[in-house]
């Protein structure tokens, strides 16, 4: 089974993965490595400024690693800002039965009430260097993948008032059916 994260930018995707990683004992890669990848071998021009067009760029490489953990019954949570809400159409019938999807999001007032929590942790899994957070650009990416979520009838969880890691956690699991599944579960009985 492969587990799509996606989401606006800052609002926990890494953190949630390795919290997934750590309970549910899959493994994740940030969407970011790859990215990055991309950009320091010189394959793109694109820059990390250049995330929505970045998401179309790196999404057919990305749906053919899917395509192949899928093929090897491997487990795989990927994470991202780019996954785009057309993910769907990059598979047929034997590949989505296969592939879970959520994106998660912030609400605006979250954001203008708790933006220099996000700053402050901003780095807490990946090292971001850097980073020049701008409120108005997360709100407007926020909504952004909120409103294309509503469209494509894809699941979502949105942080309205309180970052809570278990709680997102928890209802991120069980949207992915990550608990109806064995992994090798780190759950305590």
């Amino acid at each position: 089974m492969v587990y799509l994260i996606g989401g606006s930018s800052h609002v926990g995707k890494t953190l949630l993965a390795q919290k997934l990683m750590e309970r549910y004992g899959v493994p994740y890669v940030s969407l970011d490595h790859l990215k990055m990848a991309f950009i320091r071998t010189g394959k793109t021009t694109l820059s990390v400024e250049d995330d929505y067009e970045m998401r179309y760029f790196l999404w057919p490489f990305v749906a053919e690693w899917v395509k192949t953990a899928i093929e090897n019954n491997q487990n795989l949570i990927l994470e991202g800002c780019y996954i785009p809400d057309s993910w769907q159409e990059s598979f047929d019938e034997s590949y989505l039965s296969q592939i879970r999807c959520v994106f998660l999001v912030m609400s605006e007032e979250y954001l203008r009430a708790h933006f220099s929590d996000v700053a402050d942790y901003a780095n807490v899994i990946e090292r971001r260097k850097d980073d020049h957070l701008d409120l108005e650009r997360l709100i407007a990416c926020s909504k952004g993948f909120k409103e294309d979520c509503i469209a494509a009838d894809i699941p979502y969880c949105e942080i309205t008032d309180v970052f809570d890691l278990e709680w997102i956690t928890d209802r991120i699991a069980a949207v992915l059916e990550l608990s109806n599944t064995k992994h090798g579960s780190k759950k305590e009985s």
